[in-house]
């Protein structure tokens, strides 16, 4: 799906912060959107979770870092961390080029997945809420 000239694909959970959930088997792999990283720009730097550590759904766990940008890594569901995307650590910018494919950030066992979907949108949930995200962004660079 296509919002404001934004990729959201439709197989995919999102949050309000801007981040991507992927349920893969008992796991969640996650990574950030589309506008996110656009809006960042050139991604310089990830500050990636460890394997084995414990994050919380809404919770910041980790950093993304652009030249004129650094923004907070939010955790979009509950659980353990099993594995991170080290390819991040020499590139970066995988999140600029294949923000849904190579440059996921981590993968996740989540700790209750159903009842944290509640917390989630849908690709066709999106819609209104992009909408205003683009219009606060345009906004706030008006000022």
């Amino acid at each position: 799906m296509e919002i404001e000239g934004y990729s959201f694909p439709d197989d995919l959970w999102y949050d309000k912060n801007h981040f991507w959930a992927r349920v893969e088997g008992d796991s969640v792999v996650m990574g950030t959107t589309d506008f996110a990283q656009k809006l960042a720009g050139e991604i310089g730097y990830v500050e990636l979770p460890e394997a084995g550590q414990k994050v919380s759904q809404g919770k910041p766990f980790g950093s993304i870092e652009s030249g004129k940008w650094v923004g907070r890594i939010y955790a979009i569901v509950s659980g353990e961390v099993t594995e991170v995307n080290e390819a991040l650590e020499d590139e970066p910018e995988l999140i600029n080029q294949s923000p849904y494919d190579q440059g996921w950030i981590c993968k996740v066992a989540p700790d209750n997945l159903e009842a944290e979907k509640a917390n989630l949108m849908a690709a066709a949930d999106l819609k209104s809420f992009i909408e205003a995200e683009v219009a606060r962004v345009k906004e706030l660079m008006n000022k």
